[in-house]
C-alpha cells in the first residue's frame, strides 16, 4: 500500500487564522497533514529565529480533522525547524505555508513570514509553497481559493521542483467564477514609499507608526502584480541563493587586492 504524502502545514497569521484552516481543509484531501504554526500573528517577521529564549510547542485540537497539530511559541522560520527536527517521525513530502491574509506579491516576499517559513523548507530540500489571498480582513472567504491551492499543490507533488527554488503564490480576491487562470510570473519591481506618523505619548515621549504607500514601478505583463490586477493567480518561482552572479564580473575587475 502506497504511504500517502506527508504535508507539513504552517503559517504566519497564528494557528487559529481562518486561512491556515481553509488550507489545512485542502491538505487533509491530499495526505496526512502535521500543523506546527505560530501560536500568535507573526507578520512582517521575514526569516527571524528564536536565540534568545525558550521555544514551546503545545499538542493542540482545534477542528475535527484528523491532522496533528502543534502551537508553537516561536516564529514562523522557528515552526517549520521545529517540525522538521522535533515533530515530524519522516520527512515531509511537501511544506505549505498560508492562506495568508493579504498579498505577499514583488517586494513583499521580502518580509512575509508566510514566504520565509516556505523558504526555510526549501533550505531543508523540502518542495514548498507559500499561499497568499490579497484580503487583510480576519474573515476573508477562502473558498474560491481552494480549488487552485489544490491543484497548484498537487501539480507540486507530482513534478517536485528545482532545486533552491520555492513558490510564492498569490490569489486575487474576486469570485471563483471571475478568477480566468494561473500564470507564472515573475517578480514585478515594486516597493513601499514609507512615512512614518510621529506622536508623542502622555509622558512626552515621541513614538511612531510606519505608514505608507505601495508603488509599482513595472509596466511588464508578466509580472505578479499585473496578473493579480488582471484576475489571474500569480505563481512566482523564489531563489533563495542571493548571490547577484551578474555582478561578480564586474566587482572582479576592481583592485580589492592591492
Amino acid at each position: 500500500m502506497t504511504k500517502k504524502p506527508l504535508i507539513l502545514v504552517t503559517n504566519d497569521d497564528g494557528i487559529n487564522a481562518p486561512g491556515i484552516r481553509a488550507l489545512i481543509a485542502v491538505m487533509n484531501t491530499l495526505g496526512d497533514v502535521v500543523v506546527v504554526a505560530p501560536d500568535s500573528p507573526q507578520s512582517g517577521m521575514g526569516h527571524a529565529i528564536t536565540l534568545d529564549s525558550m521555544l514551546y510547542a503545545e499538542h493542540v485540537f482545534i477542528d475535527n480533522g484528523p491532522q496533528t497539530e502543534y502551537s508553537c511559541s516561536g516564529t514562523p522560520a522557528d515552526c517549520v525547524k521545529l517540525a522538521i527536527r522535533e515533530k515530524l517521525d519522516r520527512r515531509p513530502d511537501i511544506c505549505v505555508s498560508g492562506i495568508n491574509h493579504g498579498s505577499n506579491s514583488s517586494i513583499n516576499v521580502i518580509y512575509s513570514g508566510t514566504m520565509s517559513a516556505a523558504i526555510e523548507a526549501g533550505i531543508e530540500g523540502i518542495p514548498s509553497i507559500g499561499f497568499s489571498l490579497l484580503d487583510y480582513t480576519w474573515n476573508a472567504n477562502f473558498e474560491p481559493c481552494k480549488p487552485f491551492v489544490k491543484t497548484i499543490t498537487e501539480n507540486v507533488l507530482k513534478h517536485g521542483l528545482p532545486n533552491g527554488v520555492v513558490l510564492n503564490v498569490n490569489i486575487p480576491n474576486i469570485s471563483k467564477e471571475a478568477i480566468k487562470g494561473i500564470k507564472i510570473c515573475r517578480q514585478a519591481k515594486a516597493n513601499w514609499v514609507e512615512e512614518f506618523d510621529k506622536r508623542k505619548n502622555p509622558q512626552g515621549r515621541d513614538y511612531y507608526w510606519l505608514t505608507g504607500k505601495f508603488v509599482n514601478l513595472d509596466g511588464g505583463e508578466d509580472t505578479d502584480e499585473w496578473a493579480l490586477e488582471n484576475g489571474y493567480i500569480s505563481v512566482v518561482p523564489v531563489q533563495f541563493d542571493l548571490t547577484a552572479h551578474h555582478a561578480i564580473q564586474n566587482l572582479n575587475t576592481w583592485n580589492l587586492n592591492d
